[in-house]
């Protein structure tokens, strides 16, 4: 004899709800209207706080995942794929009922013809389901719409953006990647990795964020760049800033700018860094030895010698260098 859950007092299952995963959750939904209405009804009332949903297009695939910790890996709670990778027969059931559910024993898979219509659709449904915003949105070139479909959505700004070439398309990515830069929202997190051309140029503003990364291709940013990028954490791989950028940038940081900036880390792409200071920089090489510690997440490095600079307000920095990186820490 089936046991008759829904009848069971609403203080009870609210319990049982909570022992279960996200995934299980947006999986239970889809067994009828009433338990979704219930499971609704749940988050309404206790909403999740710690969690996260990160929504994700990339490579003409979606997902929908749910961080329950912060800097968790998430947990994919619903996936978007293309018709076109199901089989002729189930094909042509999905178009006669505009779409097609597929269960495993992990996630819900939805098949439709378009791809951003279904993001929207699978986004929707988590968003009412666990009483959540959007947190955070990786995408690559066919998925910058995420951007203005979100600010328009929704009162909170993300929390961060993951930006990623696409394998199959590097058709516009100059202009691609400015429009992220130039409209993308967020208060934590930036991640670049676009393939940009040699002629790319951005001229705008960043941040305040906890952390920027320009993965790869970072041969655009420029000094003017770097001072204007607002945040805690900074790290540029590709980079083709020269002696003379860095101690401009500098003289910069050491005037009072770049107030927040805690830790700056580059890599060259590759012409030989060689450390030469301007002397009235008052760039001093010691032997000491410091941890840094950054105060968004208490990450540690340690700094074993290298260089030492004070900024004008007696804030000091230590720098190490090597023949294709930089390494600088705000000791506070």
């Amino acid at each position: 004899m089936p046991f008759p859950i829904l009848r069971t007092p609403f203080i009870v299952l609210s319990e049982i709800i909570s022992l279960l995963e996200p995934n299980e959750i947006v999986t239970a939904s889809f067994c009828s209207k009433n338990v979704q209405r219930l499971l609704e009804r749940h988050y309404q009332r206790r909403k999740p706080v710690e969690w996260r949903l990160v929504m994700q297009d990339y490579d003409s695939r979606g997902r929908v995942k749910i961080r329950t910790s912060e800097g968790g890996k998430g947990i994919t709670v619903m996936s978007v794929r293309p018709i076109s990778e199901l089989s002729e027969e189930l094909q042509a059931k999905a178009k006669r009922n505009g779409y097609m559910l597929m269960f495993n024993t992990q996630f819900v898979t939805a098949y439709m013809e378009n791809q951003m219509m279904t993001a929207k659709s699978v986004v929707n449904t988590i968003r009412q389901l666990f009483n959540l915003d959007v947190f955070a949105v990786v995408m690559d070139t066919n998925g910058t719409w995420a951007i203005d479909w979100i600010n328009n959505r929704q009162e909170m700004i993300l929390g961060g953006i993951e930006f990623y070439r696409n394998p199959k398309d590097h058709s516009n990515a100059d202009e691609t990647v400015d429009y992220v830069l130039r409209n993308a929202r967020f208060s934590l997190y930036c991640n670049i990795d676009g393939n940009v051309s040699d002629n790319f140029k951005f001229n705008g503003k960043l941040g305040p964020m906890r952390q920027l990364w320009i993965k790869s291709n970072g041969h655009w940013v420029t000094c003017d760049n770097l001072m204007n990028f607002d945040s805690i954490t900074i790290l540029i791989e590709g980079s083709r800033l020269s002696v003379s950028d860095l101690n401009s940038f500098l003289r910069h940081w050491r005037a009072g700018a770049s107030a927040r900036l805690e830790y700056l880390r580059l890599i060259f792409e590759e012409h030989t860094f060689i450390e030469r200071f301007d002397e009235e920089l008052e760039v001093v090489k010691t032997d000491e030895k410091k941890i840094f510690r950054r105060s968004s997440d208490e990450w540690e490095w340690k700094f074993q010698g290298g260089y030492s600079i004070q900024r004008l307000d007696g804030v000091k920095a230590m720098i190490q260098c090597g023949p294709r990186w930089l390494l600088m820490g705000v000791c506070h």
